[in-house]
């Protein structure tokens, strides 16, 4: 078991070293570190370390700040040193590198040194999941970045690079990933404050009436089933759901519907367009399978196809997108409009 010990000998000089039978490990603090809270950061660069641990570590001066004690939420800053004093040395002091995966087919719509702005198409996984544990979006645009000198896992103590937000595996469209910890933590921020938009083209059965509208809804999650349960009510923890809608054209028994969130859950234009009788067509999991068939289509006709950056606050390293929209062409909808 990993434990702490006190020891008085000081060590200047950053990375690991052995003092009189005991192990010293130091971080020198980067750009990516910056910020994060001192345990935090001791949690991520030392992950075989208990969390209570590191709570401990902290609260007996085993784990420094410059050489100094320091609280637990103390915010880091590039260019200081943390120091970690153990008795023993730990056997997994550094995450093993991510999977590298074919990145030829990565779709970079947008791409600067804080994010990038990528298409996903229908079928690929945005995250390792029970049937790909490589050939996902997330490890193709690691493999990109580590390829093109972009990022080193071996020189980071606690970032790697990530997406800021998801999509379900068989719907394409805009997916933001952040090359910087600055980027991901502002994503997080203007995701969370409604201050980035998110867009997406589909085709319900039926025609909705009125054809401009918002949908409000509750959804309760099912873990075991992977779907959500539309309910009346907020009872047993279900969530609002809003989802703001204009069809954009119907015929043939479908209607082509601009869907805007205004929430982010699970599922969320799925379930609500089933609820309310127009569920998607090629839905698998929320849909009318007999009258899909008709039609051929083999996954949903969903696509987040428009991503508007409408800061009202300031935006830190993304402030150059301030005001910007980025939108894809949506083959299913192309094609619907094009119809006799």
């Amino acid at each position: 078991m990993l434990c702490f010990q006190t020891v008085r000998t000081k060590i200047q000089a950053a990375g690991a070293a052995r003092v009189r039978g005991m192990y010293m490990r130091s971080f020198l603090i980067g750009p990516n570190d910056a910020g994060q809270r001192l345990d935090r950061f001791v949690a991520k660069a030392m992950p075989s370390l208990p969390f209570s641990l590191v709570q401990k570590g902290v609260r007996t001066k085993k784990i420094r700040l410059d050489g100094r004690r320091a609280e637990a939420g103390t915010p880091l800053t590039a260019g200081q040193t943390v120091s970690v004093w153990l008795r023993e040395t730990p056997s997994d002091a550094r995450t093993p590198p991510p999977p590298s995966a074919p990145f030829d087919d990565l779709d970079i719509v947008f791409e600067n040194e804080h994010i990038l702005l990528l298409h996903k198409k229908p079928g690929l996984p945005v995250h390792p999941d029970e049937t790909a544990s490589v050939h996902t979006l997330i490890n193709q645009a690691r493999t990109y970045l580590r390829a093109t000198g972009q990022w080193d896992p071996s020189a980071e103590h606690s970032f790697t690079p990530a997406l800021a937000h998801r999509l379900d595996r068989n719907t394409g469209g805009l997916v933001l990933a952040a090359k910087t910890a600055g980027a991901l933590r502002v994503l997080n921020q203007k995701f969370r404050d409604r201050e980035i938009d998110k867009y997406y083209m589909c085709l319900v059965h039926g025609h909705p009436r009125p054809d401009t509208g918002v949908l409000r809804h509750y959804l309760k999650r099912d873990p075991e089933a992977k779907r959500v349960a539309v309910r009346s009510d907020c009872s047993d923890g279900a969530k609002t759901a809003l989802t703001a809608y204009r069809v954009l054209a119907a015929r043939d028994g479908l209607s082509l519907v601009e869907c805007r969130l205004l929430t982010g859950r699970t599922h969320q234009i799925r379930a609500q367009w089933a609820a309310v009788g127009h569920p998607l067509l090629g839905d698998g999991k929320y849909g009318a399978g007999s009258r899909d068939r008709r039609y051929g289509f083999t996954h949903q006709a969903l696509y987040a196809y428009k991503l508007a950056f409408t800061f009202t606050t300031p935006a830190g390293c993304l402030e150059p997108l301030r005001g910007r929209c980025f939108a894809l062409p949506v083959p299913f909808a192309e094609d619907f409009r094009s119809r006799d």
